[in-house]
């Protein structure tokens, strides 16, 4: 009864395009474009303001220009983000954060958010059995678990204030499909009016530099979600090694992510959990011709195939270890037109449309990219992918890679390009759709040291280059001759000694041989 309970709950539309605040989505509240509520046990003191807590400012956008691969501008509810609804926001102080600042930064506790908490993401087959279990039954719990404090758009802002001009279209929806409905959004398509096709160049959080950065902050937002719902700040997303190569799926298992069904291969065992599960955001023919936006509606079950795809023989194995390893060894971030076809990019090789080793190959398919196409089904298609809660396990792996290269290479935040990257990866612009906002630059930096969390992980070493082989080939060959020349020298020199020596010894002994007489002594 209780999960029929939340789930109307879902799925029932306040009276009351993008995501925000509940508090926040009155027609009083979007006209005035201001959106910074009080915290929780304070009266009448937006964003906590006499507390300390933080200030109510104005929206900063960004106004560089972006990349030719969106020709559409003042068409998408998306530009200059987020201000076609609010451009007003709190600005938090010190460790205090949220949309009212009425929450802790991640990784640390406490009334006044002073109190630091270990925040270490590890490797999933290396829980225990009860770490699997709780992992689980924490991604179940989210997904039936209204979301406390957003609400999602059900409208492209022109009708958002519903026929009447005060019905608003916003709805509820749960904390784990919000999470798929955030990354739906930042991929939909901008819709050009009935009767147009809909313009599908446009990706706020895919193929540019953004694309570390967004999704480093779309699994921040779950996990200190779910720290908030099981009342553990020390709660932490684990990690799906996926650079183990071969074919098979190792965390598709009863215990882990779900094992195949023994009826259907393209389906969950029914002994896991997710077997029970529903997508969201499945109807994009709807979307695209209609101008309607993805809501909480649930439709089909999760499919997978993992390495079923046998059109395809590329995307039938995972990365291996060396692929990570090369892949690091990338110097340059990313490279101009910071897109999926950047040549020797960092990100274009994390993110799988280039070769491990930085090179641009339109037939390639590596890393991210190569792990998603593996699991062949709903995982493998990029509006839909996070349905399958692989998505969770696949990105903090992804995101680990990311924090390793910039704790090797140190980069200065003026290699993030700050304009002329596609649309909404430009670094100063604010990442859609999350809110409070949140620059791209804020999250290109080093997570233990800047955002609350860190790594438990061990990384392949690289394997030598030509260069280093022929040069450590020659050292190794000069020294077996160094070797072998001291080894004759001291051998001749011995020999030369005992040649110094040997005929007196002999001719001693053979005098005393040939005159038996002479006594030995």
């Amino acid at each position: 009864m209780l999960r029929c309970a939340l789930l109307l709950l879902a799925t029932c539309a306040l009276l009351a395009s993008a995501q925000f605040p509940r508090e926040c989505v009155t027609p009083e509240g979007l006209r005035s474009g201001r959106c910074c509520p009080t915290p929780a046990g304070l009266e009448n003191d937006p964003c906590g303001a006499t507390a300390g807590r933080g200030l109510c400012v104005p929206v900063a956008v960004d106004a560089r220009p972006h990349g030719p691969q969106y020709p559409h501008d003042g068409r998408d509810d998306r530009e200059r983000w987020p201000v076609r609804f609010f451009n007003s926001t709190c600005r938090c102080n010190g460790n205090f954060s949220g949309f009212n600042c009425g929450r802790c930064r991640h990784g640390f506790t406490g009334d006044n958010c002073d109190q630091r908490v270990s925040v270490v993401r590890r490797n999933v087959m290396q829980l225990s059995a009860d770490e699997k279990l709780a992992f689980v039954s924490a991604l179940d719990q989210a997904k039936r678990t209204v979301h406390p404090d957003l609400v999602i758009a059900m409208r492209r802002f022109q009708e958002i204030f519903g026929p009447d001009g005060n019905t608003m279209q916003f709805e509820n929806i749960t904390i784990y499909n919000y999470f798929v409905w955030s990354h739906y959004y930042s991929v939909s398509k901008t819709f050009l009016g009935a009767g147009q096709a809909s313009f599908g160049g446009v990706d706020f959080s895919h193929e540019g530099p953004g694309f570390l950065t967004w999704h480093r902050f779309h699994l921040l937002q779950l996990e200190q979600d779910m720290q908030d719902m099981l009342q553990d700040p020390s709660f932490a997303l684990p990690y799906w090694d996926f650079a183990i190569g071969g074919s098979t799926c190792d965390i598709c298992t009863d215990d882990l992510m779900g094992a195949r069904s023994s009826f259907d291969m393209n389906s969950l065992s029914t002994n896991s959990v997710f077997s029970s599960w529903r997508v969201i955001c499945e109807s994009v023919e709807d979307y695209d011709t209609l101008g309607t936006i993805c809501n909480s509606t649930e439709s089909s079950p999760i499919r997978r195939n993992p390495a079923g795809n046998v059109n395809r023989p590329m995307v039938q194995r995972l990365p291996e270890p060396q692929d990570v390893a090369a892949c690091l060894q990338v110097n340059t971030f990313d490279t101009a037109p910071y897109y999926s076809t950047s040549d020797e990019s960092f990100r274009n090789s994390v993110e799988g449309y280039s070769a491990p080793q930085g090179n641009y190959d339109p037939a390639v398919r590596s890393l991210h990219n190569l792990a998603h196409l593996f699991l062949n089904g709903t995982g493998g298609q990029t509006h839909l992918s996070p349905n399958d809660p692989i998505f969770v396990l696949l990105h903090t792996y992804t995101d680990a890679i990311f924090d390793e290269w910039l704790r090797r290479h140190s980069p200065d935040s003026a290699v993030y390009p700050d304009e002329n990257a596609p649309i909404g990866h430009n670094r100063g612009y604010n990442m859609v759709p999350f809110w409070p906002p949140v620059t791209n630059a804020e999250m290109f930096v080093t997570a233990q040291d800047n955002l609350g969390y860190s790594y438990a992980a061990e990384w392949p070493a690289q394997p030598f280059t030509v260069t280093e082989i022929i040069t450590m080939t020659i050292v190794a060959a000069l020294v077996v001759v160094a070797v072998v020349f001291a080894a004759t020298t001291c051998a001749v020199r011995a020999k030369s000694r005992r040649e110094g020596h040997q005929p007196l010894l002999v001719d001693q002994y053979q005098r005393y041989d040939d005159d038996k007489s002479q006594s030995v002594v």
